[in-house]
This record gives C-alpha cells, structure tokens and sequence, in this order.
C-alpha cells in the first residue's frame, strides 16, 4: 500500500528551540530561559536565547519548507510570548509574532498544526506555586487555548494540546535533566494528573468554540522490551511501559489510569494528597492522536522500583545514544490502533541525531540520517497496509536547534544550522525527504 496522494508530510519544530528573542518584544521569562541560565544544568552553557534567530528570519525559514515540500508544518507557540505572566495582560507583539507566522506558512500552500505547549511555561506561574503541580493550572492552560484560538483559530483548524506530558513531568520533576529541575517522584505524579486534566480542559473549550476544529495530542511512545526472557524483567518493562506509555494513552482515550501503575504508585507512597479520580475529565474525543517515536528502551530488573535500562552493544545508536530499532514504529502504529482505535494518527517527530560533517559546496552529507528515515518511513507504510490509520508524518527537525539539556552539542536538523552566521544549509537527508515527497503525492 503506497502512501495515498493525501498524506501530510510535514516538518516540526518548538518554539523555544528555534526563536530565540527570548527576552525581547514583551515575551516573559519561561522556565527554560531559567533553567538554561543555571550553571551546570545544560552543555556548555548554552541557552535558548537566539538558538536559530526564527523570530525574525521566519519568512527565509518558511520558504525553506516551501522549497522542501512539505505539506504541513508542526510548530509550537510559546506561552509566556503571548502571556507574560501566564494569565492576564495579553502580549500583542507576541500574538503578532505568530498571526504573521501561520500568514507565511499558509501563503506557501502549508497547513499549520499548532502546539499550544512544547515545554516553554511561563516562569511567573512556577515561581508563584502555579505551575504544573498546582491543580489551578488546570483552567490556565484552558484560558490560554482560547486566547490562541481566538488569535488563529480563522486560519489553524489543527490543535496540539501538549507535546510529550511524561517527558515534561518525569524528566522536568523526578529526574530533574529538564526544566524546572526538581528530582520528587511525587511532583511527577502529580504533573502528570495535571497534565491529562489540562488536555481535557483544553478540549473541551476548543471544541466548544469552534466544533470544527481538528484536535488532538502528542504522546511520546517508549517501546519498551524486557532484557531476558525472566519474568523479573518482563515485570519490569510492563512497568515502565505504563508508566510512560499507558498511563497517558488510557487518561486520554479510557478516562481511567492503568490498575497496575496505579498499585505501584500506592506502594511507592508517591502520590501524597493527589486525588485521581477525576481523572475522567482527561477523556474528551479527539480527532486524531499524535505520537512521537525514536528508540526502544531494553528494561532490566536491578532490585530497585524502576529497573534500569540497559544497551544493545549489537546495534547501530545515534549521537543521543539511542538504538535505530525502527521496528518499533511498526510496533506502535499497530498497538495504539488496536488497544485505543483513535480516529486517525500523526507521526508528530520521528528523526535522529548525528555528528554531521562540515558543509561542503553547500550540502552536509548524512548518509546515516537518510537511511534511518527511509527505514522508518517503510515501516510506517507497512503499518498503514496492515490498518494504522496513519494520515501524516513530521520529521524532527526542520532545523538544528537547541536540543534541551544537550545545549547546541546535538544536532537533530535536516537543515544545517550555523549557530554563528545564522546560515542555513540543506542536507542530503533533505534532498532524500524533498524527492521522497514528489515520488508519493507530487
């Protein structure tokens, strides 16, 4: 089954990984801009505050994506841009910023889907003990998705809710690698409640102002395989497979949390005055289910409540260290459509990163970039020839950006990046999704 002439190949990025002007035209401090400046907590030092000057050279940007092809582009708006504070006084410059955004993709003959949260939060509501632990973020988040649709929703018909909720509440607040930092196991859990509460909230208002709006989500799909065949780390990988996958993917289409991670949280003590049984509120239709796919995760029982993951040395990794295991994809695609049947499915990032060479007469060679995107490409499509009712795909990313705790030093763009002139530069994997594009739906 070749992808039909109405698949939406597209492109993504995040806002704070790409605009830079983080402190400039009105836009508040979000907790990246914060954490970013804290010595030692991301490589090198470095910050998003120009990252790749998007804020002002989006037109070149936007032509970029009209000379690649793409048919629709994933962006993200960041929140303190638009509100400062989070609530209150609206940062007109800021909702300008993106009206003449989405004007530039919509006149290059590109549907825009938005993400209304990639991870940027408004610092001022940290600071004030409203951030994601605070069930007042709740109706924030909501206030916030109005704000934005009635801003674009004349021109965006695609909504993303959230990017990521587990990486945003167990990677920002038990592991502590991401912003705002904290290492609680309980303030993960109780992001996360918070998170899938938000969604639904977000939803709910969305669809009430204009019922014929495209909504939906973006989960990040871990698969998760047991190291040994011992029932010991087959417990172990169906753990973490619901603490990643499951406890997000059942909230939002069952409108219940998954019994066994619900025991584990009990017996762990970590979910101290969190009351989850209004967690049905989370379970709103949506019109299509977002997920983003990278690697496996191969679990091992090491006595301890989480397991510890441990490596394929067999298998080709990427700069991240992570396993090109592109069967995977395949793996997802068929088990999201026959455990949760959404409606329709976003591959909303999927992409590597490598350490590219230097341009040279204006291309970057990444062989290895282009064979891992053409492996999962195949396996997308065998996915959709088995019934996956997969409509798009969003390679990550159109640009080299700052990637997060690894600062500038990981490098994820099918377009080059030099941090230093602003310049871009395409990549043979670029050329490859260029021609890959035309040779399926012109």
């Amino acid at each position: 089954m070749p992808f039909p002439k109405d698949f939406l190949w597209g492109a993504a990025t995040a806002s704070y990984q790409i605009e830079g002007a983080a402190q400039e035209d009105g836009r508040g401090e979000c907790i990246w801009t914060r954490f970013s400046h804290t010595p030692g907590k991301v490589v090198n030092g470095d910050t998003g505050d120009v990252a790749c000057n998007h804020y002002r050279l989006y037109p070149q940007d936007v032509q970029l994506m009209r000379e690649l092809g793409i048919k629709a582009y994933r962006f993200s708006v960041s929140w303190p841009r638009v509100l400062p504070l989070g609530h209150g006084a609206v940062n007109e410059a800021g909702l300008d910023f993106y009206s003449r955004l989405v004007d530039e993709i919509l006149n290059a003959g590109i549907t825009p889907f938005a993400t209304l949260y990639h991870w940027d939060l408004p610092q001022a509501l940290q600071d004030d003990g409203e951030g994601w632990e605070n069930p007042s973020i709740v109706e924030r988040f909501a206030d916030y998705a109005e704000l934005m649709h009635n801003a674009l929703g004349d021109r965006i018909k695609h909504w993303i809710t959230h990017n990521e909720p587990w990486v945003v509440a167990f990677v920002g607040n038990q592991l502590g690698v991401h912003a705002p930092g904290k290492k609680d196991a309980a303030a993960n859990f109780r992001v996360a409640h918070h998170l899938n509460l938000s969604h639904g909230a977000a939803i709910r208002r969305l669809r009430a102002l204009d019922p014929s709006a495209v909504l939906g989500i973006t989960l990040n799909y871990g698969e998760m395989h047991p190291a040994t065949d011992s029932p010991a780390d087959a417990a172990i990988a169906v753990l973490n497979d619901g603490l990643q996958n499951r406890w997000y993917m059942d909230a939002i289409f069952k409108g219940e949390y998954p019994a066994d991670v619900l025991a584990f949280v009990e017996t762990q003590q970590i979910a101290h005055g969190l009351d989850l049984s209004d967690i049905s509120a989370a379970c709103e239709p949506i019109d299509f289910l977002g997920l983003n796919y990278y690697s496996r995760t191969i679990w091992k029982d090491n006595g301890t409540p989480y397991g510890t993951s441990v490596r394929n040395e067999g298998a080709l990794h990427t700069a991240m260290n992570w396993e090109v295991y592109p069967q995977g994809m395949y793996n997802m695609l068929m088990r999201v459509t026959q455990d949760y049947a959404p409606k329709a499915l976003y591959i909303t990032e999927n992409g590597c990163a490598y350490d590219d060479p230097a341009p040279v007469a204006g291309i970057v060679e990444d062989p290895l970039r282009q064979d891992y995107l053409k492996q999962h490409f195949d396996k997308a499509e065998a996915a959709m020839a088995d019934g996956a009712p997969l409509k798009g795909y969003f390679v990550w990313s159109l640009l080299d950006n700052f990637e997060w705790a690894e600062g500038y030093n990981k490098r994820f763009g099918i377009i080059h990046v030099d941090y230093a002139t602003q310049a871009r530069v395409w990549k043979r994997s670029a050329r490859y999704y260029q021609q890959k594009i035309v040779e399926t739906v012109g």
